[in-house]
């Protein structure tokens, strides 16, 4: 536990604003519900924003006790091995027959441009 005050009066302004909004936009989704237009969505609307703002509440609470007792450091450092089986096995290389006259050509040609393409290179370089 550090002796150190922590400033956290932004924090806290942070909170304050949000769940008061969230408060206000619940309100809001009220009033809705209640006009002549309103549908039952504003009602579900209504009921889950001051959920909200009790998040905002929660979530500060947490920050602040998690800051003030962080959890102890794991002082175990050996090496675990991933269990057999966990992940999805590594795909095997497609062996291709290299008596395929069309692949064989297509290769070729490859081949023949990529030497056209570094004399090409060759000669815009000198």
């Amino acid at each position: 536990m550090s002796t150190t005050r922590r400033r956290r009066w932004p924090l806290v302004a942070l909170v304050i604003v949000a769940a008061c909004g969230c408060l206000a936009l619940g309100w809001w989704q009220w009033t809705r519900f209640q006009s002549a237009s309103g549908t039952f969505q504003n009602l579900g609307y209504a009921l889950q924003w001051p959920l909200f703002a009790g998040f905002c509440v929660y979530a500060y609470r947490k920050f602040v006790r998690y800051e003030e007792a962080p959890p102890e450091p794991s002082h175990d450092h050996a090496m675990t091995e991933i269990p057999d089986g966990l992940l999805p096995e590594r795909p095997k290389p497609v062996t291709q027959a290299d008596d395929d006259p069309a692949l064989r050509e297509y290769n070729a040609y490859l081949a023949q441009l990529a030497k056209a393409d570094h004399q090409k290179q060759k000669r815009t370089t000198t």
